[in-house]
């Protein structure tokens, strides 16, 4: 079955057209779910919950545009929903004196190497972020969204996105040095 038939047995609500739809998109959501996931529970969570959201709205595609580019946008929004929430119950839990320790990162230009790094390393760089940081990295790398349309996303202004990414940027680039310096150490120790 082509996109379009799985589409019209979905909106039927057929099971097996469900379970071929889910099997054809998850691993390409997965890695959707894994950027804006610290762990690989939450991200199967988050890709859970996404398909029950995508079976249940599947009614309003219209089959103008890509059908992954509305299954991203369904998966996304889930994420900043699931952000949102955190962040209330972060600001909830700071204003009765739990508090969190906020990494103080050196600035830098230098653009991220990662050519030399498996793609399941930057993956897990990525989700070992904090939260923000990593949210408003994956939008402007990974959704392409401008700080502007971040900011409006998120409730923050646009500063604060930029800030957010400079600093997830800056995160990421320590995270890249030390691995390709200890493998390059690594290199010479061999020779």
């Amino acid at each position: 079955m082509d996109d379009s038939q799985l589409i019209i047995a979905c909106k039927k609500q057929d099971r097996n057209a469900q379970k071929a739809l889910y099997e054809r998109y998850a691993p390409v959501m997965m890695t959707v779910c894994l950027r804006y996931s610290r762990e690989e529970e939450s991200a199967r969570d988050l890709l859970h919950d996404g398909f029950i959201r995508v079976f249940t709205q599947i009614g309003s595609f219209k089959g103008t545009g890509s059908f992954e580019g509305w299954l991203r946008r369904i998966f996304v929004n889930l994420a900043l929903e699931n952000y949102r929430k955190e962040k209330q119950k972060s600001r909830f839990l700071e204003e009765y004196g739990y508090t969190r320790a906020i990494e103080e990162e050196e600035s830098g230009d230098d653009p991220l190497d990662i050519e030399n790094i498996p793609r399941e390393e930057v993956l897990e760089m990525i989700r070992s972020l904090p939260p923000g940081y990593r949210t408003v990295f994956n939008l402007f790398i990974f959704e392409e969204r401008s700080h502007r349309e971040i900011a409006q996303m998120l409730g923050i202004n646009e500063a604060a996105s930029r800030s957010q990414f400079f600093r997830a940027k800056s995160l990421l680039q320590k995270k890249i040095s030390a691995i390709l310096m200890h493998r390059n150490s690594e290199y010479h120790e061999q020779r």
